[in-house]
């Protein structure tokens, strides 16, 4: 992402959750109140109008069904999470994530954002409009990895790594460095309390390297001078156990588009497609 330019993969994002919030409850498969104030107004009836009147599924069948599945089963591993007696919750990466709003943790779990400057500073003039104020349960962290670390910023803002932890790092992953992507699972696993746990989607590797071709995937290359946003990380399709084991880690859940369809959709949503080609993993401390 260019220097002082919000992301505009992170509002493509929101603009499928607030489209998929319209739909009935018995259709969506996720739903997010908030997420419509972060789409500009141009986005939502131009780029809208194409996901609703259903060329954009024909162009990437099954693109918006995974990233719904994603959101939602990210929400139900922070629920669960939640249930169990989560201490502190780190969004990396939060984008227009809305995740710290939705959720009852003010006065319950010590919650942190962390993203580039200029996505932040847009994202908190939202959610100014939004609430009337800055939410004071939310620390917001400012990190620019050109020259800082996660560690150093997330300790200067209060950060305690003898809580339990989960870290959510969506649609990341696979615009970094392998050295990066490495830097931050050392510090999840090196920084935070037994019990702590990451949840992040990642790019299958042959996807990444044209062995298998993908529509969405040639469009975002395509793309990539609009939003300065490049495809650069991927670990092969079931490796992803062994990847995360080798890094530290004790217990790895790894799901594709399989499993995903079969959790979720399911009655009216049956024939809905889920394109494959990204995992979602979920390894503990």
């Amino acid at each position: 992402m260019r220097k002082n330019q919000t992301s505009l993969t992170a509002r493509g994002i929101a603009l499928m959750r607030a489209i998929e919030s319209e739909k009935p409850a018995d259709e969506r498969i996720c739903y997010d109140p908030y997420a419509r104030h972060f789409v500009p107004a141009w986005m939502y009836w131009v780029l809208g109008f194409f996901i609703k009147s259903g060329y954009a599924e024909r162009r990437g069948p099954g693109v918006n069904g995974y990233l719904a599945a994603r959101e939602r089963y990210i929400d139900d591993v922070l629920q669960g999470y939640l249930d169990t007696g989560l201490q502190q919750l780190v969004i990396l990466g939060a984008g227009y994530d809305s995740r710290a709003y939705r959720f009852s943790l003010a006065g319950r779990v010590r919650t942190f954002e962390v993203d580039h400057p200029a996505t932040q500073a847009d994202k908190l003039e939202n959610v100014g409009h939004i609430f009337g104020m800055i939410p004071e349960h939310v620390t917001y962290v400012g990190v620019d990895f050109n020259t800082q670390t996660l560690g150093e910023c997330l300790s200067a803002a209060g950060y305690d790594p003898s809580l339990a932890t989960l870290f959510i790092w969506q649609g990341v992953s696979m615009y970094l460095s392998a050295e990066a992507v490495d830097a931050t699972l050392d510090f999840v696993v090196n920084h935070s309390a037994a019990g702590s746990a990451i949840v992040f989607d990642y790019l299958y590797r042959d996807r990444l390297d044209g062995a298998t071709r993908q529509g969405e995937i040639s469009g975002m290359r395509r793309y990539r001078f609009m939003t300065g946003e490049g495809l650069t990380f991927g670990i092969p399709k079931e490796t992803a156990k062994e990847f995360l084991l080798v890094r530290g880690f004790k217990e790895v859940i790894d799901i594709g588009a399989e499993e995903l369809k079969a959790a979720y959709f399911t009655g009216k949503n049956a024939r809905r497609k889920v394109v494959g080609g990204y995992g979602i993993a979920v390894a503990t401390v």
